[in-house]
Parts: structure tokens; C-alpha cells; sequence
């Protein structure tokens, strides 16, 4: 299989009902009511905002340059990745497909495609307890470890449980998506997440030798404190619009974050990604690399493992055409210079 066409055409009939798979997913023609892919019910705002903040990005094109050979390497944690392009976390397709996609299977194609693509996926954290665990058996067979599993905001010694498995499987770090805090899914499950005090943050960080990154910031004032709280990385993210609707696009508030605490964590961006132009906007605005999810999703549902290798290849090309395009040999020449605002 390969055709991005194909797989999407594939992923839209096992979808049926949940996602178009539209020509663009940009949250405007959404049908679904679950988490999922559509995210909530009411605007969709966030998810739309995401898509929108990077549309209103342009890219100044330039070819007056030495720059024959783009190199879009990036080396994360001692490793090195062919692109900074990674798999957001996604599991838990009982709820999100109703079951009309096998766990460990979704799960296994996300972390097999980003292995023979040569970059990294990280894993999620649900309501049905195996599903982590699956996360980290797909990393330990699938790619030797090189994965960071992520865990959702519950209490302090259930998250620090989970990181021991973490670290026992040979993640490469950890991470909490603090955005979940109001996940309704896991408080009907027993599991009750919610916000984090800075104290218990700061306890969490410092029970592990793991990096750990805090994805699901917004602000400045929140990304200060994770990196006072010891934080080794951020991911700006809205939980792709699904956990609060009406919140800016990722894109927006990128900026003031990067102006916050730049130099002093990692800064990963997620939300509305979907080519290799819109992750040189996201480089150029400060982030160092992108999290992928809604495309991965259904290229993992319409191609396994071999249509996830197939679209995050395809991305790491975009990339790079667009570093060449743009007169960047390397991702530490990207920056504001390399993008402008939609406008006269």
C-alpha cells in the first residue's frame, strides 16, 4: 500500500459515522460526538482555531542561497530522529471507534510506522488499565524503547506508578497531558484526574531520573511554572480542541511561551499540523519539534504501520523541500525571518 489516497479512502469507510476524513481536517465538517476525532459537540472552536492560527502564517519564499541540501535531523534526548515530526499520543479506540479499530493494533501501527520512518511516537494513557501498558510493549518490541509514554493528570502516586513502568521498559522520558484534567471518560471509570498543584508537580518530577514533559500548555504563566517545577520539556497543546472549547489555536500563543521559558525546557507544539510547510511555521515560531495526531490516526486506521511510515515520510519530504524553499540548510537557521502574517 502506497497511496495516501488509498489509505485514506480505506480509513473513511471503517470511520464511517465518526470522521469524513476530509480533504482537510481542519474541524469544519466534524460528525463526531466522542472524543475522538471531532472532539466536542459544542464549536469545535479550539480544534478549528488550531488549524486557522496556521493558515494565517505564510512562508517568504527564498532562492538566492547555498542551501542545496536541507538537513531536517533532530536529535531528541541522545537520540537522532530523521525530522522533527513525532506521533501524538492516541489509544483507546474502544471509545474513540467504537471499537471498530483493535487497541494493541492502533497502538503497534503508530509506533512501528514512526520507527521505520526514523523518528519517534509517543504513547497514551486511558480509562481501560492495559492500554498503557500496551503503549509500552509496542515501544519495548517495536522500536527498542525509543518512545515517550504519556499519563494522564491523575493522583500523584498513580502517575508515579505508571513512570516506574516507564522506566522499566526503557522509555526514552515520560510525560503528563495536564489539559485532561477534566476528562469526564476516567472520572465515570473511577479514576479521577484533575488539575495539579505546583508542590505535587514539582513532587512528581523529582521521583524520576526520566526527563518529564508537561503537554497541554497554554499560557506563559503555566509554562514558567512547569519549568519551576523542574520540567525537562513542554508540549503548547488544547488536547486538539477536545478538552476546552473556545481555547486560542496552538499556534497562538506559541510565541509568548517560547518568549517565557526558551532555553530553559524543550518546546513541542501539537494541533492542526498537517504538511511539512505548517512544522517550518511551527519551527520558526520557536517550537523545536511537532506532535502529530488526527492524520496519524487515519493513516494508521486506513494503512497500519505502513501508511503511518508512509505520511510521516511523506511530511519529512515537505519539510525539507520547504527548508530548501526557504533558504534553511539546517533547523537552528529557522526563525522568525522564515515566516509572515497573512495580510497587506
Amino acid at each position: 500500500m502506497n497511496d495516501l489516497k488509498m489509505i485514506q479512502e480505506r480509513a473513511r469507510e471503517q470511520l464511517k459515522g465518526i470522521c469524513r476524513v476530509c480533504p482537510v481536517c481542519d474541524g469544519q465538517s466534524c460528525i463526531s460526538g466522542v472524543p475522538g476525532m471531532g472532539g466536542r459537540k459544542i464549536d469545535r472552536q479550539g480544534f478549528r482555531r488550531n488549524r486557522a492560527a496556521l493558515e494565517q502564517l505564510l512562508l517568504n519564499l527564498r532562492t538566492i542561497h547555498s542551501a542545496f541540501s536541507p538537513d531536517p535531523t533532530y536529535e531528541l534526548f541522545g537520540f537522532k530522529l530523521n525530522y522533527p515530526v513525532m506521533v501524538a499520543p492516541m489509544c483507546e479506540t474502544t471509545y474513540n471507534f467504537l471499537g471498530r479499530v483493535d487497541d494493541y493494533d492502533f497502538i503497534v501501527s503508530q509506533v512501528e510506522g514512526a520507527e521505520d520512518a526514523g523518528t519517534m511516537a509517543w504513547t497514551g494513557d486511558s480509562p481501560d488499565p492495559p492500554l498503557y501498558g500496551m503503549g509500552l510493549q509496542a515501544s519495548r518490541e517495536k522500536a527498542a524503547g525509543r518512545g515517550i509514554p504519556i499519563i494522564k493528570p491523575r493522583t500523584a502516586d498513580e502517575i508515579i506508578k505508571r513512570i516506574r513502568l516507564a522506566e522499566e521498559n526503557g522509555a526514552v522520558a515520560v510525560g503528563i497531558d495536564i489539559d485532561a484534567a477534566g476528562f469526564e471518560n476516567l472520572i465515570k471509570a473511577g479514576q479521577p484526574v484533575g488539575p495539579i498543584p505546583p508542590s505535587t508537580l514539582q513532587y512528581i518530577i523529582e521521583s524520576t531520573a526520566l526527563p518529564v514533559i508537561i503537554k497541554g500548555v497554554m499560557t506563559s504563566e503555566e509554562a514558567v511554572l512547569a519549568v519551576e517545577c523542574g520540567a525537562a520539556g513542554l508540549v503548547v497543546s488544547n488536547h486538539g480542541g477536545r478538552a476546552l472549547d473556545s481555547t486560542p489555536g496552538t499556534a497562538e500563543v506559541l510565541p509568548e511561551i517560547v518568549a517565557a521559558v526558551k532555553g530553559s525546557a524543550r518546546i513541542f507544539m501539537d494541533g492542526g499540523i498537517r504538511s511539512g510547510e505548517d512544522v517550518l511555521k511551527v519551527l520558526a515560531l520557536g517550537a523545536e519539534a511537532v506532535l502529530i495526531g488526527r492524520p496519524v490516526a487515519i493513516a494508521a486506521v486506513g494503512g497500519g504501520a505502513e501508511g503511518v511510515s508512509l505520511l510521516l515520510s511523506q511530511i519529512g519530504n515537505e519539510l525539507r523541500r520547504a527548508m530548501l524553499l526557504t533558504g534553511c540548510a539546517s533547523l537552528s537557521l529557522i526563525g522568525p525571518y522564515t515566516v509572515r502574517k497573512a495580510g497587506f
